[in-house]
């Protein structure tokens, strides 16, 4: 199907707006009246500029305040109307959104509503204009979209026809199965948008937390299975209230806007994309580093070898069981500090996995390599961390880890096997990977829809210094999880620190092995233990092991979670864990101990 953005979705003047949609692959836009008024640009540029642009011009939007009103001032509202229908026709937009008034003025009248929106429909129509009158979700007497129907079928005028709007639907609790009742070709625009489920003012609800479909709470993949039903034939069109979104870069949230209606319309099933490949574990993950020694130091304590060394790049690759680190020192991946720059993802099928990547429009990444080097995709998260899709040890796929060379008397399988004692780590249990403060939603969506992994409820996280946003993603068996971080100010210079969590089936052993073999790990204030004692019904000789080492403790119906953590290096720091098979969670409790422990670190 057609699809469109609104304007006010996106930051920027119109001009930046309009370049941004029409780069992302949007074949029309609706014009928000505060666009227009604040470009110097004028109709009829503007029109030239979206004809350039393969852009239509599909809505103008808003018209307030109409309908239901006392006659003086129906009159007034026709002269602006008149007005406006001109400067649509300059425009080149054939249809206007009407919103259901919320004046003071208003009457409670739908006889009156319906006999002064078919005027103004008739005026519109002398334009070549159709009004699409919608029902706000505050409106003052219509605030529905069964109500706002009903008027618009007490009118019959041709030339008016009714506007859904997903947030206003579902933000009151309607059933949007009712929609299955209006013919098709009244509904003339259909505006898409998802939110957050939060308790709180709706008008409030909607000018802030919108987001796009796929990134909030409620069914919009049903609604739209409901309009398809009548028979509607017009674009699917965006429009999304959100500070984060009109304070981010256009170009980048076009795109992400984008990629939410080609989910949408998978899930919808209007079309077909590259099925999902689901992940089926994390092959390695890869730290950029301008100095080896210290995170190389951790790795050594932490019980890992160093067992190969890449053909052709300053990659090393250090194993532990089925857990692996690569540690690149080369300039092309070099940062400012160690960071967590890559991650491998064990894929099915690498090529089709990379497929579906790029028809849902994620950055396909160049990759410097020989010809002796395996062939792997790769694709940039909007963090900007590389994701391979890779197999290992699979003998019917080329395996990444044949372009590295065993170094000393290490080879990777004697290594992986060799890491069996009940102080070792066996894999990745998860990743924590910090996001840009503007891409969080556009984070979730990316790893939803173009990998397959499940979100979870978003947790705010309080931080000495403020409150941190996360939210996890995973494979419905747990074998790939990753958990999505973002700090509350539009700053990366206190961003919080990447994660590596490695999974053991004795947490104690693997915390004074590290100890002894001189790791640093976080230490934990003795008051968590004494309020740790008054949660959980643990021995005084289990807290005063924990608290030696800095073991955390959490519990839940699934099981027990036990974890402590490295010392940061650079951007990066390490998490022992030993999860119980029926403990889902992260230590999500624990965070603010540890976050207040690494400032004090």
């Amino acid at each position: 199907m057609r699809t469109s953005i609104a304007t006010v979705c996106l930051s920027g003047s119109l001009t930046e707006k309009l370049t941004a949609a029409s780069r992302a692959g949007f074949d029309g836009v609706e014009i928000f009246e505060n666009d227009l008024l604040a470009s110097p640009l004028t109709p009829e540029e503007i029109r030239t500029r979206c004809a350039d642009l393969g852009l239509s011009i599909d809505l103008y939007q808003p018209m307030r305040d109409t309908e239901a009103v006392p006659a003086d001032e129906f009159a007034r509202n026709l002269r602006r109307a008149r007005h406006k229908f001109d400067l649509m026709r300059r425009l080149g937009a054939d249809t206007v959104l009407v919103c259901s008034s919320v004046s003071p003025l208003a009457l409670d009248d739908d006889d009156l509503a319906a006999e002064q929106l078919s005027r103004l429909a008739a005026l519109a129509q002398e334009f070549g204009i159709r009004v699409a009158y919608e029902a706000l979700a505050w409106g003052r007497h219509i605030s529905t979209y069964d109500h706002a129907w009903h008027v618009v079928e007490s009118a019959g005028h041709p030339a008016l026809g009714t506007c859904l709007d997903s947030f206003h639907i579902l933000s009151r609790g309607s059933n949007p199965k009712g929609i299955e009742d209006i013919p098709g070709e009244k509904i003339f625009f259909l505006q898409l948008a998802d939110a957050p489920l939060l308790a709180m003012d709706v008008l409030q609800w909607s000018r802030h937390y919108r987001c796009f479909p796929g990134q909030g709470g409620f069914d919009i993949a049903g609604l739209l299975r409901h309009v398809l039903r009548t028979g509607y034939d017009g674009p699917l069109s965006l429009e999304v209230f959100n500070d984060v979104f009109r304070q981010a870069e256009a170009a980048p949230t076009a795109v992400d806007a984008h990629r939410s209606l080609l989910v949408l319309q998978e899930a919808a099933g209007i079309t077909q994309l590259p099925p999902p490949d689901f992940p089926s574990g994390i092959a390695f993950a890869e730290l950029a580093t301008p100095d080896a020694q210290p995170v190389t130091q951790v790795l050594d304590a932490l019980g890992f070898t160093r067992t190969a060394r890449h053909r052709s790049k300053p990659v090393d690759l250090w194993q532990q069981g089925e857990a692996r680190i690569l540690v690149n020192t080369g300039t092309a991946a070099r940062r400012e500090s160690t960071a967590l720059a890559a991650i491998g993802l064990e894929s099915p099928d690498p090529p089709a996995a990379a497929r579906r990547a790029e028809a849902l429009l994620a950055p396909v990444l160049p990759r410097r390599r020989t010809p002796q080097d395996i062939p792997l995709d790769a694709v940039a998260a909007p963090d900007g961390t590389e994701l391979f899709f890779c197999a290992t040890s699979r003998p019917e796929l080329p395996d990444w880890q044949t372009d590295f060379i065993p170094v000393d008397d290490h080879p990777a399988a004697a290594t992986a096997a060799a890491a069996t004692d009940l102080a070792g780590i066996g894999r990745i249990d998860h990743l924590a990977l910090t996001q840009p403060w503007h891409h969080f939603d556009e984070a979730t969506l990316f790893h939803r829809g173009v990998l397959g992994l499940r979100p979870q409820e978003s947790v705010d996280v309080a931080d000495p210094y403020g409150l941190l946003r996360s939210r996890a993603v995973s494979t419905a068996d747990g074998a790939v999880r990753i958990v999505l971080t973002v700090g509350a100010a539009p700053t990366d210079g206190d961003a919080p620190a990447q994660h590596i969590a490695l999974a053991t089936d004795d947490v104690i052993a693997a915390a004074r092995r590290f100890s002894a073999a001189g790791g640093r790990l976080l230490k934990i204030p003795a008051n968590y233990y004494d309020d740790l004692a008054a949660r959980f019904d643990l021995t005084d000789d289990e807290l005063e092991i924990y608290q030696e080492l800095g073991i955390l403790y959490d519990r839940d119906a699934g099981g027990a979670f036990r974890h402590c953590y490295t010392r940061t290096v650079g951007r990066v720091f390490f998490e022992l864990l030993q999860r119980d098979a029926g403990y889902q969670g992260y230590g999500a409790q624990n965070a603010p101990v540890r976050l207040a422990a690494q400032h004090t670190a």
